[in-house]
């Protein structure tokens, strides 16, 4: 994975991020229970986070290597959509079984600030 794509996935995924943000702030209110609302939220702050989290991605690749940190940022990628993607349709659906997936959505991001750290210590 390239700097620029990396960049492009931070960009796009912020641009989603603060997208859903307003749509749980503004669009879901009243449409939705306190803690559905709760859930969507916390979908968006992760969502928020690991975007910005491609984006240092980008600015570490020159620095500690592709291969390594073009894993971290699928891992990430991987994590958004796990884990808020679940969350997300888990506060527009109701369908309460998408809670299995978030998980693996966890994981995923966990392993990519593992595989950041690993860049680190290799260099």
């Amino acid at each position: 994975m390239t700097d620029r794509i990396l960049v492009l996935l931070a960009a796009i995924n912020m641009m989603l991020a603060v997208a859903a943000g307003a749509f749980g702030a503004h669009g879901l209110k009243t449409r939705v229970d306190a803690d559905l609302i709760a859930v969507w939220n916390t979908g968006v702050l992760y969502h928020l986070v690991h975007g910005l989290g491609l984006l240092a991605l980008a600015l570490l690749l020159p620095r500690l290597g592709s291969s390594l940190i073009g894993l971290a940022g699928w891992l990430m990628l991987a994590g958004i959509v796990l884990f808020s993607g679940s969350l997300y349709t888990l506060v527009l659906t109701g369908t309460r079984v998408l809670g299995a997936i978030t998980p693996l959505g966890g994981v995923a991001f966990i392993a990519a600030w593992a595989v950041v750290a690993w860049a680190a210590c290799r260099q």
